[in-house]
């Protein structure tokens, strides 16, 4: 994949993004990806500043390829996140959940490369007007906190392609090489996987989460709390009672006090599979064994290359 506009531009070998997952993506899992060929990415959304430093250095001893973090911008601690990342010189930043504009500029004066999150075509042109390097754009069948307009990967990136002229990177519903291959037949120049890695050995995420995971089947997660933020789960008891809420019109209020403080800290870290917020996408129906980052990357990169020479064979 030489002439690839996202190995290019990150110095990766492969233009396979990992994403930045809350409570599973730690220094681990970030380089284990990096040194697999990948970009791997450590989630600060779950740290405390010092504890994103103490991720970002490690992360720096155990490869010498580049890595990323992501930062959804609505975090409380904002600034001191930032700091950290550009007095580390973290070579790629990821961010989420709020407007690139503010940051953009100060971290390519660094010398970083950046990438914005969109889940549709009007915030990816204002994410390339802030000056990003390149624009993930996340479909609804993505895990974790979703687009409102819940619009599928199928159909959002050759909107968001059509709208943008810096590189696109697909993700919702990617991974596996069958499923990479259709997003760039989509017109993506890379994809973001997150669900398949939170199933890695190197994930941070709870064994009880990880096992939960593997064995969930299609229709286990659906997308809910559309009043607050969307966010897609696995069904459980907190799910039901999160459905039991909404279908008897909770208001906003009430919806906050049931989510309460630390939920998917709970769910995916600590590993209460019942009270516990559980974030994955839907291709989780497609996981089922937890394995090595390295053997995830080989995994999909062999399964690319079969299913496109067969695309290339096929006769109509």
């Amino acid at each position: 994949m030489t002439n690839n506009k996202i190995t290019q531009i990150f110095n990766i070998d492969v233009p396979i993004v990992q994403a930045g997952m809350i409570w599973c993506s730690g220094w681990e899992l970030a380089a284990a990806v990096s040194n697999a060929g990948g970009l791997g990415i450590i989630g600060a959304g779950s740290m405390y500043p010092d504890i994103l430093q103490s991720h970002i250095r490690k992360c720096k001893s155990a490869t010498n390829k580049p890595f990323g973090v992501n930062v959804p911008m609505l975090y409380p601690d904002l600034d001191k996140h930032m700091e950290i990342i550009m007095a580390e010189k973290v070579p790629v930043v990821i961010t989420s959940a709020g407007n690139p504009k503010v940051w953009t500029q100060k971290f390519k004066d660094n010398g970083m490369k950046v990438i914005h999150v969109v889940s549709n075509a009007k915030f990816a042109k204002k994410a390339e007007d802030a000056g990003v390097d390149a624009i993930v754009a996340e479909g609804f069948e993505a895990g974790g906190h979703n687009g409102r307009e819940e619009t599928t990967t199928l159909c959002l990136i050759p909107l968001v392609k059509q709208a943008v002229n810096i590189p696109v990177i697909a993700a919702g519903g990617i991974g596996t090489g069958r499923t990479m291959l259709a997003a760039m037949a989509l017109g993506a120049d890379g994809v973001q996987i997150g669900s398949r890695f939170v199933a890695s050995d190197e994930s941070s995420a709870n064994i009880n989460f990880k096992n939960k995971v593997v064995a969930s089947n299609e229709g286990d997660t659906k997308l809910v709390l559309k009043q607050l933020t969307p966010v897609r789960l696995l069904k459980n008891n907190f799910f039901e009672q999160v459905q039991k809420a909404e279908s008897n019109c909770a208001s906003v209020e009430e919806l906050t006090a049931l989510l309460g403080r630390a939920r998917a800290k709970k769910g995916m870290f600590e590993g209460d599979m019942d009270e516990g917020e559980l974030e994955i996408g839907q291709i989780a129906a497609l996981i089922k064994e937890i394995k090595p980052a390295k053997a995830i990357m080989d995994e999909i990169i062999a399964e690319y290359e079969q299913a496109k020479k067969e695309l290339a064979n096929s006769k109509w």
